[in-house]
């Protein structure tokens, strides 16, 4: 009898968890709080995020990584189901305890709470991709900015090929085994899950991304959000 696990049926029917890191204390927002807390439509940008994942249809569990003091009211605030566990001081301790509360995952996603905005078929798009053979993917959109390198003085010393770049967005979704393997070899300061799998030679698969998954970093684009859902009018 064979029992080795067809890996075309773990793709399939294999169970997906994302992890929305938030323990974070960055307060670039200027509003006195940390960013993941911030609130649009008058719930945190924590919870929209969320919300996004389980509008998706496609994601089996959440656990959100946030500062041990907010555990309490962070689980009071979340729709019931939703697994909630202590942070680290930096973004890679906190995906870190997101792995060991998620070790039935077969894919993973990890998705940043400030893109608050994600439509959750971008979410359920990344999902399709990692069960029809992907190893990792990453939503991305084509730079429209020209882009230059610099030194330490801020001297130019080059200008890559725009056609070349793209945006990365979240959610970024993994195999579990390359994620947790990624993890295992990752120094504390990283900020990117794809670039930590890229480190050890895992492909990466970006597909199209969308606008609306913008990062939510400065008070420019706390107010975009918030006009754009409909918490305040933008002014002409």
């Amino acid at each position: 009898m064979n029992n080795v696990t067809d890996p075309a049926e773990v793709r399939s029917g294999g169970r997906v968890i994302a992890l929305v890191p938030a323990a974070g204390r960055g307060e670039r927002l200027g509003e006195g709080i940390p960013k993941a807390f911030v609130t649009l439509r008058g719930v945190s940008m924590l919870r929209l995020a969320v919300e996004g994942l389980i509008e998706s249809g496609v994601v089996d569990r959440v656990v959100v990584i946030v500062p041990a003091d907010r555990i309490d009211s962070v689980r009071a605030e979340l729709p019931e189901g939703v697994d909630v566990v202590a942070g680290g001081a930096e973004r890679t301790d906190s995906v870190r305890a997101g792995l060991a509360a998620a070790e039935d995952a077969d894919l993973l996603l990890v998705h940043d709470a400030a893109r608050a905005l994600t439509p959750p078929p971008l979410i359920a798009r990344v999902v399709a991709e990692l069960r029809a053979g992907r190893d990792a993917v990453v939503p991305a959109l084509p730079v429209s900015d020209t882009i230059k390198t610099v030194d330490l003085l801020g001297a130019v010393t080059g200008t890559p090929e725009r056609s070349e770049l793209r945006a990365v967005q979240t959610p970024q979704g993994f195999t579990a085994d390359l994620l947790r393997r990624a993890y295992a070899a990752a120094d504390s300061l990283a900020t990117d899950d794809a670039g930590l799998v890229e480190r050890i030679g895992g492909r990466v698969r970006t597909i199209v991304g969308d606008p609306l998954a913008f990062k939510i970093t400065t008070p420019l684009d706390l107010a975009l959000a918030r006009a754009l859902a409909n918490d305040e009018p933008i002014e002409q």
